[in-house]
């Protein structure tokens, strides 16, 4: 992730192909990653914990990679919600912030889309998987908090090396301690939308989740200002 600096009255940069790409591509194989193991797991056997157990692990093994690959390129954000904080913390512009989320919700789209064909299922199916529960929408609240307090306090006290390993880990972890198996990122809402399948949800469902995941980003925010006080994060 990019360093997090102290704001400023200029953002810390702004978008440029390269970084649009990375995030783009990145996203896409992310999601490609989420639904693809997920249709895998499905055909590979009927015990769902196993099912789930196996998305996981592919889940974070591939976000892991990718972050590290890519995070010299754009600052590896692949979720709105990461952008959201860097645009509250004063690292980037509007125009940066609203350029990421395009591209991160393109290419998530883009990449479901590839992991259907990949398994020979239509380019687009709209998911038929309720996640309208109260409990669930509740547990992405959680899920969105917590990764993002994750990712920005290693950043504010200089361990940005260490995101790629610990989001990974974290979002391994979250697929089980949260019943909404941890979305915690509203690109990857919307492209799930577009995948009847293990990893889908239900478009009916996407808006609540997507609200919650954006209250939880301006709760961390005001955390991590309490728990790192501005002047008092270090850059990486």
């Amino acid at each position: 992730m990019p360093a997090t600096t102290t704001p400023t009255a200029e953002p810390a940069w702004k978008p440029n192909w390269q970084a649009l790409t990375a995030e783009f591509v990145g996203t896409a194989f992310l999601l490609a990653a989420v639904v693809g193991s997920g249709i895998m797991a499905e055909r590979l056997t009927d015990d769902v914990g196993l099912q789930l157990l196996q998305n996981a692990l592919a889940t974070a093994g591939v976000l892991t990679a990718l972050i590290l690959a890519l995070q010299s390129a754009s600052g590896a954000h692949f979720n709105p919600a990461v952008t959201l904080a860097e645009r509250l913390f004063h690292n980037i512009d509007n125009a940066a912030a609203a350029s990421y989320v395009l591209a991160q919700t393109t290419g998530g789209i883009v990449g479901v889309m590839a992991a259907n064909l990949m398994f020979d299922l239509p380019a687009v199916a709209w998911s038929t998987k309720d996640r309208s529960a109260g409990h669930l929408v509740f547990a992405e609240s959680v899920a969105t908090l917590g990764l993002l307090l994750i990712i920005f306090g290693l950043v504010r006290s200089n361990k940005a090396h260490m995101v790629a390993f610990a989001v990974g880990g974290y979002i391994a972890g979250a697929y089980y301690f949260t019943s909404s198996t941890s979305f915690a990122n509203p690109a990857v809402t919307v492209s799930r939308m577009f995948s009847d399948t293990f990893a889908g949800i239900e478009p009916s469902s996407a808006p609540a989740f997507i609200a919650v995941q954006v209250l939880a980003t301006f709760a961390a925010v005001g955390l991590l200002g309490v728990l790192y006080p501005a002047g008092e994060d270090e850059a990486s």
